[in-house]
């Protein structure tokens, strides 16, 4: 049987041995609570202070800015909810954009029921904000500017450090999503004036289930959970070392192979996006050919629709998606694609192929030989497709 061609790394990774093998040897050997003073205990609170190091070297951060979290979405509301609440004496507006995963933009909307403004800023056809549009929307209440590194659909790169710089200048917080860019992209949050930043690890070939939030030394934040005295006070209840020693091993392993991956993958991409163009017409490039991250691809085809793409595709052995996995079961067209100016029925006819550490040129060539077949077996019973070439021939 044929190998499954896995093209769904933006919506998670697939777990590297080396991490699996770092988190058995710790169950197999290690179940002392870190918060306990006997010597297991002891031992398993300083493995969670040596990966807590790793984790801060990936961002050049200070150990004790790393807060260890469950996963991407719980650092997202911990530093929305946590930052709207300490400065809410300073103000209640905040800044974001329209095309944020919703793990920002639902704690927006709740946000603003609880009587916050939240100013969502557009963005061009490639998926960028205006800087200009920023400093425009800033005022005296604004306590906290929130914009994605990567968008986790288009694969835009957002331009963080002049964001960071603009922020810092008028004294307003600085919060990145940066689930889609750790391990894949270098990261430097004192360089970029980056106050706050979500990551989680099985974005980069670590365990799901684990993540981190980085706060800047000095920054008051109101804790998410409540309870025990773990994570210096700010984030209660059990570590979960197991996970947090397989966070430390992908994130050490992934900065140190970055500049290799990024030549590799960029270079994977290319070939996809330059395939895909060539072998289908009417198929369109969304979000920008140079500033993306090294692995995305996002392709609209005209004509079709994208989830009957990826029934065949999966038929064929190929695992991909048609936007971000934590939308996957609704009937309504990407907000990133209908924000970049697509119209409804290119938004439904789009797919995203997000390559790997796991992908090789074979992979690429196997769904360049697969999808185009696929592509056109679906427009020849659209009626869509026949109305079209009738009024073009």
């Amino acid at each position: 049987m044929k190998k499954e061609i896995y093209l769904d790394n933006a919506a998670t990774t697939r777990i590297r041995p080396e991490v699996v093998k770092a988190m058995i040897d710790h169950l197999e050997q290690a179940y002392g609570n870190p918060s306990s003073i006997y010597k297991i205990a002891r031992e398993n609170k300083a493995l969670i202070e040596e990966n807590r190091e790793k984790v801060a070297k990936a961002i050049n951060s200070d150990k004790n800015e790393i807060y260890f979290t469950g996963g991407g979405s719980e650092s997202n509301n911990w530093a929305l909810k946590g930052i709207a609440q300490s400065y809410s004496n300073k103000g209640k507006h905040i800044i974001t954009t329209n095309i944020e995963h919703h793990a920002i933009l639902h704690v927006c909307q709740y946000l603003e029921t609880i009587g916050y403004e939240v100013t969502y800023l557009p963005v061009d056809e490639e998926g960028n904000i205006s800087l200009e549009d920023l400093k425009n929307a800033i005022r005296e209440d604004t306590i906290l500017i929130s914009v994605m590194f990567v968008n986790n659909e288009i694969g835009t790169i957002n331009p963080i450090k002049e964001i960071g710089k603009i922020a810092r200048e008028r004294g307003i917080l600085f919060h990145t999503d940066a689930v889609q860019a750790v391990g894949h992209i270098p990261i430097d949050v004192k360089d970029m004036n980056i106050d706050l930043l979500s990551m989680s690890a099985h974005k980069f070939y670590g365990p799901k289930g684990i993540g981190a939030l980085y706060i800047r030394k000095g920054i008051k934040i109101t804790p998410l959970i409540h309870g025990g005295a773990q994570e210096r006070n700010r984030r209660a209840g059990t570590e979960n070392i197991d996970s947090i020693i397989g966070m430390g091993t992908a994130i050490e392993l992934a900065t140190k192979e970055m500049p290799e991956e990024i030549e590799r993958l960029t270079k994977l991409r290319d070939k996809l996006i330059d395939g895909i163009l060539e072998k289908i017409p009417y198929s369109k490039l969304n979000g920008p050919r140079e500033n993306r991250a090294p692995g995305n691809c996002n392709i609209s085809f005209e004509f079709i629709e994208g989830e009957s793409v990826l029934l065949l595709l999966d038929m064929n052995d190929v695992c991909a998606s048609s936007g971000s996995a934590c939308t996957s079961g609704s009937l309504d067209p990407s907000h990133v694609l209908l924000a970049i100016g697509l119209p409804h029925e290119k938004a439904h006819g789009s797919l995203r192929l997000s390559l790997g550490l796991y992908n090789t040129e074979e992979d690429v060539d196997y769904l360049l030989e697969k999808l185009p077949p696929i592509v056109n077996r679906m427009r020849e019973i659209s009626p869509l497709y026949e109305e079209f070439i009738k009024n073009n021939n």
